[in-house]
């Protein structure tokens, strides 16, 4: 059910270990996407490749009819270019020189993982390539403030930091966010914050970081579908993302192989 405002729920062992092999399951249906990622594939294709590694392990994606304007219609999103989130996978092939974002969740024993990447189609342009690393760098940048005692504002600065430095934007309308029973738990991780700032991270938090940058505004729109959102002047975006779990021994990437 839904938090309260301001509760976080606090994971104990077991239920990250849970929550590992989640991010583990996911971490293969991306890596599936990803490799079938090439010219004149369709993003609907997309989605059934994560679907057929769904169905290989008895799970599903908490995508899959996500409540909004309308029940969301497939179990990932698929961006395309200006698109940043919420694109939905449709007959529309890729073109050699676009770049996809792939953003994907798995239900694991009543546990999500949930996690992005970006990747480009054949050859990209030096532009596109850039954006993508900044995103991957801003995501690490972002992990490696998942400490105890840290707070929110710590991931937030150290995301919009990063971007802004190569001369990228954030969003500040879309964010991260808990992640453990519900696909969307509390906190809310916003990708721009102040140091010091907001809430204290603790042991046993399992958030969903992901920086989700764009080229040329931090300004957005949403398309006619009431889903997918678009940067507002059209420049290319990017989006990586990773549930990461708050350990005493530092962060913890749950959504990996």
């Amino acid at each position: 059910g839904l938090l309260m405002e301001g509760s976080v729920n606090i994971k104990s062992a077991a239920e990250i270990a849970i929550m590992r092999e989640a991010g583990r399951i996911n971490a293969e249906a991306l890596e599936a996407a990803k490799a079938a990622i090439a010219p004149g594939v369709t993003t609907a294709e997309l989605n059934e490749v994560v679907e057929a590694v769904h169905r290989k392990y008895g799970v599903y994606s908490p995508f899959k009819n996500y409540p909004g304007p309308y029940p969301f219609p497939a179990s990932i999103c698929a961006s395309v270019n200006e698109e940043l989130v919420h694109g939905i996978p449709s007959q529309r092939k890729l073109k050699e020189g676009d770049i996809v974002s792939i953003d994907c969740g798995t239900v694991y024993q009543g546990f999500v993982g949930d996690s992005a990447f970006t990747a480009g189609v054949g050859e990209i342009s030096p532009l596109a390539h850039r954006l993508i690393e900044v995103t991957k760098q801003a995501l690490d940048a972002a992990i490696a403030q998942m400490v105890p005692g840290n707070r929110l504002g710590d991931i937030g600065a150290a995301v919009e930091s990063l971007v802004l430095k190569h001369g990228f934007y954030v969003t500040h309308l879309y964010t991260g966010h808990g992640v453990g029973r519900e696909l969307h738990e509390s906190p809310l991780v916003p990708n721009y914050g102040q140091p010091g700032q907001g809430m204290l991270l603790r042991e046993g938090m399992t958030l969903a970081i992901e920086p989700m940058v764009l080229v040329g505004t931090r300004y957005t729109r949403e398309l006619k579908n009431q889903w997918t959102v678009i940067s507002r002047d059209r420049s290319l975006t990017a989006h990586q993302e990773h549930t990461v779990a708050i350990t005493a021994h530092g962060p913890e990437i749950l959504t990996i192989l």
